[in-house]
């Protein structure tokens, strides 16, 4: 028996160890920031401007605010106050540990997976989720990996004490993994690694409109139970959004020809680094772009290596509506980098409100929340922050306050306790 207890101490030490900050309470407060600049999110600045909230939702936006119906007060004194960024196609929470494959929620077995859910899977108490919120990233997408259809996507809040807790958008998206036409050989097994034409394009091409073809006639009456078609009705409906995973301009085309061609309105590209290729066939399609991240390598070997970090201005001076994908290496942890990237394409070409949009508004409007997030304006959620600098910068990215609909969040996190450690051993 005690040696029972001991062992359930043991591991409720461990726990609290490796537990995440305790989530924020409610609003109780009314709160207004001041003497500030605040960057509303749709390209507009107020310079020395004023915001307020009470219960959770933002009460006024403008040059001066009368101090008095409010019962807290932050003098900002020409800092900087932000909407929360959002990052889109993310798998925050679905994964923990890379090596460790019980940690590793973010795909199941099969092609075809619609129906399953990144929302149950998300996981509140990620010591990643906590390391966000110190760069302003407050809300994400939380999105599954693997297969053809790898399944549905929602949208979370970064502050909870549980999947439900942080639920902002249910099962907003289902993801479509369009088959690539191209292929290279595993070089680590003696194959040439050069660019080829893959032989099973059509195949796999031919797999993707027979699953559509069934979805579509189970939707009209869904007898017998059919969980994977069951989840694909609210594409057919035009309800649910449908993220086409291509980036070649080939899968781009062939892939939004078909999915228009079957009658669906709601789709959005996610990667697209060919879209540059092909900029008049998206904006008559009205086709929204999450562009990939512009911190990696080139595709090919002939690409221009800066082409990464134009393509966003491309896509935007053409008339497109733009977000930053934050999947590839180390995603998860490379998402706190999300005001980086922003940053990073306003250096080529986009002006800098206009890059803080692809993290705001714009991806607010791509994920159908604007209504709630991505802009500060009166009758929206209060999640936004304030930062001593420019927040695209990581010289100056210093966030001092941080909320989510009113609630003031904890900024400390595991990576903060052991800076200011160490940073006391060298001052010796």
């Amino acid at each position: 028996m005690k040696k029972h207890i001991l062992i359930l101490l043991f591991i409720g030490f461990n726990c609290s160890l490796f537990s995440q900050q305790t989530p924020a309470d409610s609003q109780t407060q009314s709160i207004l920031i001041y003497n500030a600049h605040i960057h509303i999110g749709n390209g507009e600045v107020i310079e020395n401007g004023s915001i307020g909230f009470k219960n959770g939702k933002i009460d006024f936006v403008g040059s001066k605010a009368n101090m008095d119906n409010y019962q807290k007060t932050i003098n900002a004194n020409g800092k900087h106050v932000y909407p929360g960024f959002i990052a889109t196609n993310s798998t925050l929470g679905l994964a923990e540990v890379d090596a460790v494959r019980a940690t590793r929620d973010e795909d199941e077995i099969g092609d075809f997976l619609p129906h399953i859910r990144a929302a149950i899977a998300y996981d509140a108490e990620s010591k990643i989720i906590e390391s966000m919120r110190p760069n302003g990233v407050l809300v994400a997408q939380v999105t599954p990996r693997g297969g053809t259809i790898s399944g549905s996507s929602s949208i979370m809040q970064l502050d909870a004490w549980n999947w439900e807790d942080a639920l902002i958008e249910n099962d907003e998206g289902i993801h479509l993994n369009w088959p690539n036409p191209y292929s290279r050989g595993r070089w680590w097994l003696g194959e040439d690694p050069s660019l080829k034409i893959n032989k099973n394009y059509s195949i796999s091409v031919k797999k993707v409109n027979t699953f559509f073809e069934n979805a579509q006639v189970y939707s009209k009456n869904q007898i017998p139970v059919h969980l994977p078609y069951q989840a694909m009705s609210g594409v057919f409906e035009g309800n649910t959004t449908l993220y086409l995973h291509a980036k070649d301009e080939k899968q781009i085309v062939d892939g939004i020809t078909y999915l228009k061609k079957i009658g669906l309105t709601k789709i959005v590209l996610v990667g697209g680094n060919g879209a540059v290729d092909q900029l008049d066939f998206l904006k008559e399609n009205n086709i929204p772009v999450i562009v990939s991240r512009p911190h990696r390598l080139p595709d090919n070997e002939d690409d221009d290596p800066k082409a990464a970090f134009k393509i966003a201005s491309q896509l935007v001076n053409s008339g497109l509506l733009v977000s930053i994908d934050v999947s590839g290496s180390m995603e998860r942890m490379n998402t706190r980098n999300l005001p980086f990237y922003a940053g990073s394409f306003a250096a080529y070409g986009l002006d800098k409100e206009e890059a803080l949009q692809l993290i705001t508004l714009n991806s607010a409007k791509i994920l159908g929340i604007n209504d709630k997030l991505g802009s500060l304006e009166v009758g929206k959620h209060a999640t936004l922050f304030l930062s001593k600098g420019d927040a695209l910068d990581m010289r100056t990215n210093i966030i001092e306050h941080a909320f989510i609909s009113g609630r003031e969040l904890s900024l400390e996190t595991h990576q903060t306790e052991l800076w200011k450690r160490y940073s006391k051993k060298f001052q010796k």
